[in-house]
């Protein structure tokens, strides 16, 4: 596939900055861009919460993968910006394979994402205290490496450094460091 082509999932745990980065990288490359959580809440017209708390993870889960299905087949965004628990399904994976996306897992440690998951104003469902998260981001870290690139997202490199990483790297194109 040429990187003109290229398509590419990002992944990690909640409160790592997978939209944020999307969303430059979407401006850098001058593509299009959606945020799972984001096409589902609009196509549900309710949030992820409100899912999860009336009808509960599995059915949520099932959600999901129906919107991530349509996205992969009718969408053309070159970045995909998944939900924290979507890579986790097998479902899911196997669908972005199918269509050809590089997986791309933002790696960063449990302090880094509980520290914007308490600054952020969305309500997380499944990370309600810090307990319960620092459990599920332990179990999700062995489905994340199985993503097909890995960034660490390291304390000196703010988000519009990743996200020119991830131009040069898996898309193979140089950017303007003055942009911003």
């Amino acid at each position: 596939m040429k990187n003109s082509d290229q398509r590419i999932v990002l992944t990690g745990f909640m409160g790592v900055g997978k939209s944020t980065i999307a969303r430059l990288l979407s401006s850098m490359l001058e593509c299009e861009r959606i945020d799972l959580d984001s096409f589902i809440e609009n196509s549900e017209k309710r949030t992820i919460a409100a899912i999860i708390k009336g009808e509960g993870e599995a059915r949520f889960r099932r959600i999901e993968t129906e919107n991530l299905r349509r996205i992969l087949s009718r969408d053309n965004a070159k970045i995909v910006a998944l939900g924290g628990g979507a890579w986790t399904i097998e479902e899911n994976r196997r669908l972005i394979k199918q269509n050809e996306l590089t997986s791309v897992w933002l790696e960063s440690t449990f302090e880094h994402c509980w520290r914007n998951i308490s600054l952020s104003k969305r309500e997380r469902p499944l990370a309600k205290n810090k307990s319960g998260a620092r459990a599920l981001f332990d179990d999700r870290q062995k489905y994340y490496c199985l993503a097909d690139w890995h960034f660490v997202i390291r304390p000196e490199l703010n988000s519009f450094e990743i996200a020119k990483k991830i131009a040069e790297e898996v898309f193979s194109r140089k950017i303007n460091c003055n942009f911003r």
